[in-house]
């Protein structure tokens, strides 16, 4: 293999995704991303590829073809069933100096947060750790800017020149990757670009990319390309031995068609603001969540902080009760279906995205809403 070149940016062609599996089962993220990277190749002009390694994992490919990839490379080697650090970078890093991708992007998952770094800093690049948006087409990053950043107007109209200086040089951005993650705890936001090395690598936090609509005629087209493995003991310095799945079940907010999340206004009985919000959410079959307050409170889990530093949320209805509606909240359940919100303040932010508003006391609103929602289930079953 001729000398890896990660400066000669023209050699770097097409937008990959690295698909996650565990245990022979693909990760939602990994639909999500390949749904994203559609989007990025087509702005590009280029080849959506996902890359899949694993034990026995070929017959995993169709599925990922129907997410919008024009090719699936695959790595099958008995030491890749189960994910090792040493194993998947030294054969991940092979494949990108093989095959040269312009764009490399993870999930921002347990397996990605570990692998993306190893794998950026072998091959001497950049990396964006948990990003939140995504753009290439400058005209579409200025609209995401209008729209979710506090940038004084003409900081936001310099944006649309496209050109950045690097290196004391001007820098044309039209082809770069632009990628967004929250920075200082969730105050701040940065927007990224990788400008001199490739590929340009970024994780993305899972449940932030919209899952696109599977289309079986892609899948048809999707090439499923097996590459060899050069991969042996030697290059392993840790065996798993064994794998122990821990008990402990965590909220699915990701995954739930209704989430109810309480905000600092359960703060004068926390107890009983909790206690009524999930036995909202227990009646319309949905789970709790919770703003970043009362997360850092300690009155709910991490697990159930639904925002820009806990998990983003599409459900089909999103009931905030007490929450006020920061920027940062917003950011992670603002593409919601349905919204509604309940709060005494009638100045409350959370009412500019709300599609239905309650001004009021949620201790008084809450319990009312549950004794009609329960007559109504109970006049559709008489």
């Amino acid at each position: 293999m001729s000398k890896f070149e990660n400066t000669k940016l023209e050699d770097f062609k097409g937008v990959w995704v690295f698909c996650e599996q565990r245990e022979g089962k693909l990760m939602p993220t990994d639909l999500e991303l390949l749904s994203e990277g559609r989007k990025l190749a087509d702005e590009l002009g280029e080849e959506l590829c996902g890359l899949l390694l694993g034990d026995k994992v070929t017959d995993l490919a169709g599925e990922l073809g129907q997410y919008g990839a024009d090719k699936i490379f695959v790595c099958n080697d008995p030491r890749l069933a189960v994910y090792t650090t040493d194993a998947y970078t030294k054969v991940l890093c092979d494949v990108v100096e093989e095959k040269k991708p312009e764009i490399l992007i993870f999930g921002a998952t347990n397996i990605g947060r570990d692998l993306a770094p190893r794998c950026a800093a072998r091959l001497h690049t950049g990396l964006t750790a948990d990003c939140t948006h995504l753009d290439i087409d400058v005209p579409a990053y200025v609209d995401f800017l209008e729209k979710n950043s506090t940038l004084a107007p003409d900081r936001i109209a310099n944006m649309k020149k496209a050109t950045v200086k690097v290196m004391g040089q001007d820098h044309d951005v039209s082809r770069d990757l632009k990628m967004t993650r929250p920075a200082f705890g969730g105050h701040l936001m940065a927007s990224i670009i990788c400008p001199r090395f490739r590929p340009c690598m970024a994780t993305v936090r899972p449940g932030v990319m919209k899952m696109a609509e599977p289309n079986p005629a892609r899948a048809a087209a999707c090439q499923v390309i097996e590459l060899p493995v050069e991969l042996s003991d030697r290059d392993l310095r840790t065996k798993v031995r064994e794998v122990v799945k821990e008990s402990k079940k965590l909220v699915d907010l990701i995954g739930a068609d209704v989430v109810v999340s309480v905000g600092r206004g359960i703060s004068k009985d926390v107890e009983k603001g909790i206690a009524l919000a999930q036995e909202l959410a227990d009646v319309l079959g949905g789970v709790l969540g919770g703003s970043r307050a009362v997360i850092d409170s300690g009155w709910l889990s991490a697990d159930h902080q639904v925002g820009q530093t806990g998990k983003t949320v599409h459900p089909k209805l999103y009931i905030a009760l007490g929450i006020s509606g920061a920027i940062q909240h917003k950011a992670g359940m603002q593409d919601s279906e349905h919204i509604v919100a309940v709060n005494k303040n009638s100045q409350a932010p959370i009412f500019e995205i709300a599609d239905y508003g309650i001004c009021g006391d949620l201790f008084q609103v809450v319990p009312m809403l549950i004794e009609e929602i329960k007559a109504a289930q109970a006049s559709k079953l008489a």
